[in-house]
């Protein structure tokens, strides 16, 4: 994908999220605050572009904040089973 076609993916599942106009959520909560990591999963279990956030999430290895609905603790566990995959299929 060129770095303009990448772009205008980008903003196109970042227009859609649910998140955009959410009020009161943090989003980049400290993680041991687990009423606020519950409030953000809640808005992204009905974020109709979930999935396209938590692939951006993982390919772009954010470190921080809940995105596509997960931690950064549950992201690094589905991106060492993503890497784990590559590694046996080549």
């Amino acid at each position: 994908m060129t770095p303009e076609a990448q772009d205008i993916y980008i903003d196109n599942w970042r227009e859609a999220a649910a998140c955009l106009d959410t009020t009161g959520v943090d989003f980049f909560p400290e993680p041991s605050d687990l009423a606020a990591i519950s409030r953000a999963k809640a808005v992204c279990a009905g974020c109709p572009v979930a999935d396209d956030c938590l692939t951006w999430a993982i390919e772009t290895n954010q470190d921080d904040g809940v995105w596509g609905g997960h931690t950064p603790a549950e992201r690094r566990a589905i991106r060492r089973r993503w890497l784990e995959e590559i590694r046996r299929a080549s």
